[in-house]
């Protein structure tokens, strides 16, 4: 294993980590050389700098409005529509420097600037689009990053959902449900998904490879995701590995509808590695 790839595994084992440490080290496979504690002390910068025009007595609002003037009106992030699939918008040292990004690597700044001012902001997998929530005292907040940091009405929430759902489900669907806080894990999971299914949808499999061995160790539970890298690893004909992922595939799940087809691929797997030696 790669030290970078020990470092991140060493993170990530913990029940809790750091998610701007993480994002910031998924970025390593494609950008080797970059410098994450200098990332994060640009966070801790550009926080300081907000906390510079609030009053030590502000409430959450007013550190919100101060949030959103600094990283949208005068800093000029926002989301990147017209390139939404371009996967510097999921490393989050590419956002911060082109500033411009996805939902979820909005939001994650987002979430790193206000847990620095002192704001209760959880990241929040709404369907079709990540969001922001932020619990107060008085109630919650839910803002989206990805268009500034508006926040949304009750709603502005429902018209999301209908949008996604069939129209019986949006309609009776319980916005709590959909309003639940994600972790850092989820969270750090799910921007891995987005840039593996761009590398793969781009025929970049070396690249999608390097994600899927962070997912694993992310989600070292997902036999999905185990039997995904080993189908990949089949691809590219490293049949050792492949055989390995796959067969551990079906001991973890071995009543998957798909468990004859890869038995079938674990036969075939098993006659490569057998000319191999």
């Amino acid at each position: 294993m790669k030290p970078s790839l020990e470092r991140f595994a060493d993170l990530v084992s913990a029940d809790e980590f750091d998610l701007a440490e993480a994002s910031l080290m998924v970025a390593q496979d494609i950008y080797p050389d970059i410098n994450v504690r200098a990332y994060l002390g640009r966070l801790d910068d550009m926080a300081a700098e907000i906390r510079r025009r609030i009053a030590v007595d502000a409430f959450s609002e007013q550190k919100v409005q101060a949030l959103n003037y600094y990283l949208f009106s005068e800093r000029g992030f926002s989301g990147n529509i017209e390139h939404y699939y371009d996967p510097r918008n999921s490393y989050l040292n590419e956002v911060i420097e082109r500033r411009t990004g996805i939902p979820i690597t909005l939001s994650i700044l987002y979430i790193e600037l206000g847990r620095r001012l002192g704001l209760n902001l959880h990241g929040i997998s709404f369907p079709g689009h990540f969001l922001v929530k932020l619990t107060m005292k008085r109630g919650q907040l839910v803002l989206d990053p990805f268009l500034g940091g508006e926040a949304q009405s009750e709603s502005d929430l429902r018209q999301r959902l209908a949008k996604v759902l069939p129209a019986a489900t949006a309609r009776n669907a319980s916005l709590d449900h959909y309003l639940r806080p994600a972790t850092p894990r989820q969270i750090l999971a799910r921007v891995l998904r987005n840039l593996k299914n761009i590398y793969m949808r781009g025929a970049r499999f070396e690249n999608a490879l390097a994600i899927m061995h962070r997912m694993l160790l992310v989600v070292p539970e997902s036999a999905a995701e185990l039997r995904d890298r080993g189908m990949l690893y089949r691809q590219l004909d490293c049949f050792r590995p492949a055989l390995t992922d796959l067969r551990d595939y079906l001991r973890r799940r071995p009543d998957a509808p798909d468990a004859s087809d890869v038995h079938t691929c674990i036969v075939e797997l098993q006659q490569a590695c057998a000319k191999l030696n």
